[in-house]
């Protein structure tokens, strides 16, 4: 199934979950409760909205600890009313986030099982935490086997949805493999960097990604700096395509060129970027030194 049906199934799941605490919350008749219910269904309301968020939101900790705190309130609000509410907490702790953030949520969920076992014959409330405690064990052992994946995940994840941006820190990888690949297919391969202003950077990298070939990947090196892997049949048709790329680009601050056979690192690539004095600097095959 393509991301974008998973991302409509997730964002019609969510505007459903959302109705229940708005029901709830129109036929409350406590202020407090109410108040509570209608932020819970509009957190819901909003993450459906934001399901596929921008590149340029912030990381999702402050996005994550709302609902821990919301249910908290609730819990201790109206616990007669929401006892059930209680189990919720081990899905929530296997959802990605920090250690401080899965040791808050324990901490939460302690609480809230001490606040409801006040009104509970002792075994029972014994009980409730025993299940509670399986719960967010089974919470914690699950979101430690997801880790790894969600590591893959963000490392191999685009910058920006439907943009074939890819991070630094996956150039770095890529490098290796398209020396590689030029070596054993006998073409022409090539380091772009491009120096862009702020303002225009997310404007130049749609551009770099809708001019390059499905197989050529471009990369976010920092907020002014894109690069890209180009791969041509020989050096003057690479030559060609860059002048054609360029011109279709747009204007930009700096530009450096240099064959995938005379990359040393990207890091040094970069501090050259920085320190060359003219605004385009190709290096070509032969050259040395």
């Amino acid at each position: 199934m393509q991301s974008k049906y998973k991302v409509g199934l997730l964002r019609l799941n969510l505007l459903l979950a959302a109705l229940l605490p708005a029901l709830m919350a129109a036929a409350s008749e406590n202020v407090t409760e109410a108040l509570l219910l209608w932020m819970a269904a509009g957190w819901l309301a909003v993450s459906a909205a934001l399901v596929e968020f921008s590149h340029r939101r912030p990381p999702l900790v402050p996005w994550q600890l709302l609902p821990s705190l919301l249910m908290t309130s609730l819990l201790f609000t109206a616990p007669e009313r929401f006892p059930l509410w209680l189990w919720a907490w081990g899905a929530l702790v296997m959802l990605p986030q920090p250690a401080w953030m899965s040791g808050l949520n324990l901490l939460l969920a302690t609480l809230s099982w001490g606040w409801l076992a006040r009104a509970m014959p002792p075994e029972q409330a014994a009980f409730a935490g025993a299940v509670l405690a399986a719960l967010l064990l089974l919470g914690l052992s699950r979101s430690r086997d997801l880790a790894p994946l969600r590591g893959v995940a963000r490392r191999r994840a685009h910058l920006a949805p439907d943009l074939r941006l890819w991070p630094r820190a996956q150039l770095s990888r890529d490098l290796t493999r398209e020396r590689a690949r030029v070596y054993r297919d006998g073409v022409h391969g090539e380091l772009l960097l491009l120096r862009t202003g702020r303002s225009s950077f997310w404007s130049q990298a749609q551009r770099l990604c809708a001019l390059t070939r499905s197989f050529e990947h471009c990369y976010r090196l920092d907020g002014r700096t894109l690069a890209a892997l180009l791969l041509s049949p020989d050096p003057e048709q690479a030559e060609r395509r860059r002048a054609d790329l360029l011109a279709q680009l747009g204007p930009i601050q700096r530009l450096r060129a240099t064959p995938l056979a005379r990359v040393v690192s990207l890091a040094e690539e970069c501090r050259a970027l920085e320190r060359q004095t003219v605004a385009a600097d190709v290096k070509k095959e032969a050259e040395h030194g």
